[in-house]
């Protein structure tokens, strides 16, 4: 298949319609295969897959020298997205956030050496930092766009009223922020306001970490460390709860003649023109059955019957431990 193209917002950014979400291969999700994660991205790539994202969080690091040494050679195929800002500095190694711009400079130069590139393609605040205004911290970014070590500017998890003091400095490419059938605040207000300010959306967790594609049976099927566990919707009742929904997503997806994982990111591609969902998955398999998401159509009817078994809020708990982790708010410009 020829995997079709979307541009981000009026930023002119065109990227593939579907990204790869790198993070799995070397954090959060269990075991790891670096062999089998190389040659996961260099199939992406070759179905036309080339908007990859990743993070200097990620390992730390190591992810980000994991997908240096995929695209090594294939630099001129791939749209490269990478993030900034999260830090491991407190005595319990929980993160915090570092938007300060004498950060954003380090950790720029930082993630070009591991990369092994001379620009990096996309570059987001990974979350954002209620020490620093947001103002400080695109201003810092725009110094890097203009040093000629990114290319576009782009947030995470930000809410509406940061996203238009953001676009005040300088135009945003993108807005990273998780978006699937699972979690849907972002429709509250964040996703007109992008809208809005020409700015594209890539939601990440398009399947729900997983739990979409109808795999997840038993908290067991996590292993030890893998971070979903803490995840209040697969705690208790909510478990079972949330599995009665996604039993009426695979309903309809059996309907369909494809995957409910497939059937979710359909979904997701179904929202706008200017949507580019990056599901991630560290197996060539599991990128084939995603890849093949872009040929499942979505009538007005199928999506009608999606929303009454998956409504906003259909899913019970909270889909982080902690939600000021995704609700913090930059303080005012002084």
């Amino acid at each position: 298949m020829t995997v079709p193209s979307r541009t981000l917002g009026r930023s002119g950014l065109t990227v593939s319609a579907m990204g790869l979400g790198c993070m799995g291969m070397s954090f959060a999700y269990g075991p790891t295969d670096d062999d089998e994660s190389v040659a996961t991205i260099h199939r992406a790539l070759d179905l036309g897959v080339t908007f990859l994202d990743t993070a200097d969080m990620y390992g730390p690091h190591t992810n980000e020298r994991l997908v240096g040494r995929a695209i090594a050679g294939r630099r001129d195929d791939v749209v490269l997205a990478t993030k900034f800002g999260i830090v491991r500095r407190r005595p319990d190694g929980a993160p915090r956030v570092d938007g300060s711009p004498e950060y954003a400079r380090t950790s720029c130069d930082g993630s070009l050496e591991r990369l092994g590139v001379d620009v990096i393609d996309l570059y987001y605040l990974h979350r954002p930092d209620d020490a620093t205004p947001i103002e400080d911290t695109v201003g810092a970014m725009v110094e890097l766009k203009e040093a000629g070590k990114i290319r576009h500017i782009g947030l995470s998890e930000v809410s509406a009223d940061t996203l238009r003091r953001a676009v005040a400095v300088h135009p945003i490419t993108a807005l990273q922020s998780e978006w699937s059938l699972w979690s849907r605040d972002i429709e509250d207000e964040v996703v007109a306001t992008a809208r809005e300010l020409g700015v594209g959306i890539v939601p990440y967790s398009p399947l729900g970490r997983g739990f979409l594609t109808g795999a997840i049976t038993s908290p067991d099927d996590f292993a030890d460390d893998d971070f979903r566990r803490s995840n209040p919707r697969v705690q208790g009742e909510n478990f079972n709860r949330n599995l009665d929904v996604v039993a009426e997503v695979r309903r309809l997806a059996g309907d369909k003649g494809c995957t409910p994982g497939q059937l979710a990111l359909a979904w997701v591609l179904a929202q706008g023109d200017d949507v580019v969902p990056i599901p991630g998955t560290k197996r060539r398999r599991y990128l084939e059955e995603n890849v093949a998401a872009l040929d499942v159509e979505l009538s007005a009817d199928d999506v009608a019957a999606i929303e009454a078994v998956a409504p906003r809020g259909g899913f019970a708990g909270d889909r982080y431990p902690d939600m000021r982790w995704v609700s913090s708010e930059t303080p005012a410009k002084t």
